[in-house]
């Protein structure tokens, strides 16, 4: 369930134009994340999904449904940082979310700040859905 601060929580880290839609369906794909509210990400992904890890393996929807259904994925912390949207059309936006990080994969604990970029599309069925991505973590800047 996304609540009013959860779409408020990514607003407030929009850099350049929001776009309240997008917003929105990125604050619910994150509030399902957490939730590992496996039937809200199958709404939200798209069955045909291409999207790349962190470790540039190709994932298919059907193995982010599983890993967030049997708990092997486990999302304990994630904080927006900025969130960056274009739209290339009508039905097609491209979106960069950098967050803070806590996920528990198979039992190992990844802390750290992460980039995903997303393409959402308004599907056949009018629906909008990621339909492909990636995740990469950002390199930490040196102190000097």
């Amino acid at each position: 369930m996304v609540l009013d601060s959860d779409v408020a929580e990514l607003h407030a880290v929009v850099v350049g134009a929001a776009d309240a839609e997008i917003v929105a369906l990125e604050a619910a794909l994150r509030a399902a994340q957490l939730a590992a509210d496996v039937p809200a990400l199958a709404r939200l992904v798209s069955d045909d999904l291409l999207f790349t890890g962190p470790d540039g393996q190709l994932g298919t929807k059907a193995q982010d449904l599983e890993a967030h259904g049997s708990g092997v994925v486990r999302f304990r912390s994630h904080v927006p940082e900025e969130l960056r949207i274009r739209r290339v059309g009508v039905d097609v936006v491209v979106t960069a979310l950098r967050a803070r990080l806590e996920v528990e994969v198979a039992g190992h604990l990844a802390r750290g700040t992460y980039r995903y970029t997303r393409v959402w599309a308004r599907e056949n069925d009018g629906r909008w859905r990621v339909v492909g991505g990636h995740v990469s973590e950002v390199a930490r800047q040196g102190t000097a």
